[in-house]
């Protein structure tokens, strides 16, 4: 009697780890974005004013795309530095240093739609408008360790940045797969 329960307790469990086995979907393949690729590609645009640098862009089980980036923009002694809007991608920001004053919302400002062959368009964002500045909107003071989420089509950029520059991380979230899947810096 003891022998058949052994024998069916060790049956029921080789059926239940095939099934769950079965209903686990595979893993993925993590992808790391180190510090020290972000310290490079910023070291690496240091005299830029204004500079959106792509790091990495991964596709996620065939379903959508999603990119890192790191952008720096330097002060603006009172004026806006521009405004985007982006027509596929969420972005995510992290501001990693200094300050400014983020909008989001609102009308573009003299829109003009970025080339097709455009960097903006193949690989930092998609179809994407750029504009002067923003009319309206919501402004909110941003700084270190500070998170936006700005999704498609909603119009951004900063109206004043008061410190030598802000820098800030992105991930930009890809579910239309415009961006190019394995994509990594240089």
């Amino acid at each position: 009697m003891r022998k058949l329960a052994v024998i069916s307790l060790a049956l029921v469990l080789a059926v239940t780890s095939q099934i769950l086995a079965q209903k686990q979907p595979p893993s993925g393949t993590a992808t790391d974005v180190t510090n020290a690729q972000i310290q490079a590609a910023l070291k690496k645009t240091a005299s830029a004013a204004v500079n959106d640098t792509q790091l990495r862009v991964v596709d996620i089980d065939g379903e959508y795309n999603v990119a890192v980036g790191i952008l720096h923009r330097a002060r603006t002694n009172g004026k806006p530095s521009g405004a985007l809007i982006h027509e596929k991608i969420t972005e995510v920001y992290q501001i990693i240093s200094g300050e400014g004053t983020f909008v989001t919302g609102g009308k573009l400002v003299n829109p003009k739609e970025s080339a097709p062959d455009s960097e903006i368009v193949k690989v930092l964002a998609g179809p994407s408008i750029s504009g002067s500045s923003i009319e309206g909107g919501v402004s909110r003071k941003v700084g270190p360790g500070d998170f936006i989420v700005v999704p498609p089509n909603t119009p951004h950029g900063f109206s004043e940045i008061p410190t030598d520059q802000v820098v800030y991380t992105v991930v930009r979230v890809d579910s239309h797969k415009v961006l190019p899947a394995g994509y990594v810096a240089k």
